[in-house]
């Protein structure tokens, strides 16, 4: 009995000590996340985004970006790398490039470029005839760890946003991983880049944000909307602002849209002046209690992942005034469609987008 009772001690111990010693990759910072709103008012539970009707990918999932593109064609990224091309009924599919990255966002310039926010490789063209360019991987010296999400300019200006200086999804297993550890950490090191291809410069826009995901530009052009993650929000930034942080008053970015139900990721400008925005994972009071203990953020990364806090499946997608109105809003409470992360608008169609599911989902209008 005592030789039981000294393991027992032993590996309580020790167990103790690793929980409360082992090296872990963040360093939390204590911030006040605000009192959850729930799935009221305009976000009211509902289920318009249920039943959504369904494109084949073959062996292919996570549709994270769509757009239709000039030449009528319906162009998507998913998780193998690929850059697929079809018909914007499903047909016709092929693989249009392959980075050998993982593109996310992307958008096309007035030549026909797809421009694309490579987490891996940073920012890129690839021309009709699908050759590959790096535009930009760098800030002066300092790498674009995590290209996310970009728009082109009517100037040809490209804004995009790096969500994290700290986590780059090359080193820490993916985009994902990456993005649960920048937010657990809430070091708030995301930036907006502005990459001129007059002059081939690059140049920090803003930066303090808190996981930086999706960009939008307003109708005249002179302003962002970003979307960052890890602090339930959407951000009015002047384009014309230069290496400003938002975490200190200034007069050139606001918050439009804040303490949302859940996660924004993408934004993408749809039909009648709206903006659409995906809601990745709905919010989870237990990283929310951990806002102020960052201690508790470090334990939770000692865990075996499969207790780690990562929220549920719940298809949340919402559309949105410049002003900041909300316009629209379509839920799926059973998560039957993995990490909504946006919608592309068609006028007969809603693409949802989507980080993990096996194909692409629409409904019709």
């Amino acid at each position: 009995m005592k030789k039981a009772a000294w393991v027992l001690g032993v590996v309580l111990l020790v167990l103790a000590a690793y929980l409360g010693l082992w090296p872990v990759p963040i360093e939390p910072v204590s911030w006040n996340a605000p009192a959850a709103p729930g799935y009221a008012g305009p976000h009211a539970v509902n289920n318009r985004l249920a039943g959504l009707q369904m494109i084949s990918l073959g062996s292919e999932e996570g549709p994270e970006h769509i757009v239709i593109a000039r030449d009528g064609k319906l162009y998507t990224t998913v998780a193998s790398g690929n850059i697929l091309r079809m018909n914007q009924d499903g047909s016709a599919q092929e693989v249009f490039a392959n980075t050998g990255g993982r593109v996310l966002g992307f958008d096309f310039d007035a030549a026909g470029n797809l421009i694309a926010a490579d987490a891996v490789k940073g920012l890129l063209s690839i021309t009709p005839d699908k050759k590959i360019t790096v535009l930009a991987d760098k800030v002066g010296d300092d790498p674009i760890r995590y290209a996310d999400a970009v728009v082109v300019a009517a100037n040809g200006k490209i804004y995009l946003s790096d969500a994290s200086t700290r986590f780059a999804p090359a080193r820490w297993g993916g985009t994902f991983e990456a993005s649960v550890l920048d937010i657990l950490e809430q070091s708030s090191t995301g930036r907006i880049l502005e990459y001129d291809p007059a002059n081939q410069a690059t140049r920090v826009v803003a930066k303090g944000l808190s996981f930086a995901n999706g960009v939008a530009l307003s109708r005249d052009g002179k302003t962002l909307f970003v979307a960052e993650t890890g602090k339930y929000r959407v951000w009015k930034v002047s384009i014309d602002a230069s290496n400003l942080d938002v975490a200190q008053p200034n007069s050139q970015a606001s918050v439009l849209l804040d303490n949302l139900p859940g996660y924004p990721d993408n934004l993408m400008r749809g039909l009648d002046g709206k903006i659409w925005l995906g809601l990745a994972k709905p919010r989870n009071p237990a990283i929310d209690n951990m806002a102020g203990k960052p201690f508790l953020r470090k334990l939770t990364l000692r865990l075996p992942r499969a207790m780690w806090p990562i929220p549920k499946s719940y298809g949340h997608v919402m559309a949105f005034t410049e002003d900041g109105k909300i316009v629209a809003d379509l839920q799926d409470p059973a998560g039957a469609y993995p990490e909504t992360t946006a919608v592309t608008e068609t006028s007969g169609k809603l693409y949802i987008q989507s980080l993990h599911a096996k194909g692409l989902g629409w409904l019709p209008k």
